[in-house]
């Protein structure tokens, strides 16, 4: 989803700083836009705020933030009740605590540029709800980012800084890329009869980011195809 995002918004002449745990994809676009990446652990403080300095140095200010970052532990995060305590800190830390450093040291950043700023964090579905499957360190960490950004929303509004969450459903993407072969079926028990692709998230993302969305902050968008309105 964030490669998606940023690959858009470099489509549009946006200058962006990508940064993630892995390594560099081969498939960030050349431009219009400008970009760099950075490898490292957005959990870590100190790579956050040097990745938002760079950018801030690069390219002059900043104006946006968008946090996708997340873990799902299908084997290892489980029931409260279950599972290891430290599968449950490192699920919150990456989860959690990636989307507050962020906000921590962009937030700054966005006031120093003037001219506000918009503020993307990526929950999801599961927040809304519990599962007997549970992945509840995912779930606890996916129901404080929606806290948060509310949070975010009311502190700096003062600012023109918004903050908004979206809330994916099921997603095609590689964090999920045990239903390669079962798209089909799953989409069946969709209402609009199809997994989400990481595009439609990233253009709910670019909506929010947008002028378009410039009397939105502190909500939540829920991109699920439907599910979460089915009893």
């Amino acid at each position: 989803m964030g490669l998606n995002i940023a690959n858009d918004l470099i489509a549009e002449g946006a200058q962006v700083c990508l940064a993630d745990i892995k390594p560099r994809p081969d498939d960030i676009r050349p431009g219009p836009g400008a970009s760099f990446y950075r490898e490292g652990d957005l959990s870590d403080d100190l790579f956050v705020a040097e990745a938002v300095k760079e950018t801030v140095e690069t390219f002059g200010r900043l104006d946006y933030l968008v946090n996708t970052v997340g873990v799902l532990w299908f084997d290892r995060d489980k029931s409260l009740v279950d599972v290891d305590l430290e599968i449950w800190d490192r699920v919150v830390e990456t989860n959690l605590k990636s989307h507050m450093l962020t906000a921590r040291h962009a937030i700054p950043a966005m006031r120093a540029s003037g001219g506000g700023g918009a503020i993307v964090l990526f929950s999801s579905i599961q927040s809304l709800r519990g599962d007997r499957l549970a992945q509840d360190a995912y779930g606890a960490s996916k129901g404080a980012i929606r806290s948060l950004s509310k949070s975010i929303a009311i502190q700096f509004a003062e600012d023109n800084i918004r903050s908004n969450v979206i809330l994916p459903g099921a997603t095609m993407s590689p964090m999920q890329a045990r239903w390669k072969d079962k798209e089909a079926e799953i989409g069946r028990h969709i209402p609009l009869g199809r997994l989400g692709t990481t595009q439609d998230q990233a253009n709910a993302c670019l909506f929010l980011l947008s002028d378009k969305a410039s009397f939105i902050t502190g909500t939540e968008l829920i991109v699920d195809g439907g599910i979460t309105a089915e009893p």
